[in-house]
């Protein structure tokens, strides 16, 4: 089943929005959502119960009313909401237990860079915020992957990756906002020609 990755080049860049966004746009399609965390030890959200003897946690979510990532993909309108949290070195069986849910469900949508060390999606969306400095190793893989890229906050001043960054662009399609809970127009124009493709 089609399999749409939304990822950024670090955190807190808008991934969140955006995958939302995409959702609240189509709707209509029957989306199952997932955000994927790896684990790091010491990490401030990381949680106390992975270990040796559990190496990852998918939780389902239930309720849309709530401030979770994982909510707001069902207020925007999935039909599931899955939260994936997997130790670094075992993110790979977390993607393996998956597996079922990707091969069933009419629509996937993964909110995370790790994913594509495990998979090869149908469509890759790169999200890039010009305030923020970090670029992180995992995205230098997504960017060389990615179908599109997001910008957002065009208005800032260019920061010190886009030096290397802006010569991988040249052949992507572009689309930019100041809010990554608006998407522009021309990406949903562009995102309803590629998910029909898909549906074929």
């Amino acid at each position: 089943m089609p399999v749409i990755v939304v990822a950024g080049h670090s955190r807190k860049v808008g991934k969140t929005s955006v995958a939302a966004g995409i959702i609240k746009a189509f709707n209509k399609l029957s989306w199952t959502a997932i955000k994927i965390s790896p684990h790091r030890h010491g990490e401030e959200h990381a949680s106390e119960q992975l270990g040796a003897d559990v190496p990852f946690h998918i939780y389902e979510e239930s309720g849309c009313r709530g401030n979770s990532d994982t909510s707001r993909f069902l207020a925007a309108g999935a039909l599931r909401a899955l939260w994936v949290e997997a130790r670094q070195d075992c993110l790979g069986y977390a993607i393996k237990a998956l597996h079922p849910i990707l091969q069933s469900d009419f629509f996937v949508i993964i909110e995370s860079n790790a994913v594509m060390e495990f998979l090869d999606p149908d469509l890759c969306i790169l999200v890039l915020r010009y305030d923020e400095e970090e670029f992180k190793d995992s995205a230098r893989e997504v960017l060389r992957r990615a179908d599109a890229v997001m910008v957002i906050g065009p208005q800032h001043n260019l920061p010190a990756w886009w030096s290397w960054v802006n010569e991988s662009l040249i052949n992507l399609p572009q689309f930019f906002s100041d809010d990554p809970q608006i998407l522009p127009d021309a990406f949903v124009k562009w995102m309803e020609t590629r998910l029909l493709s898909l549906e074929r």
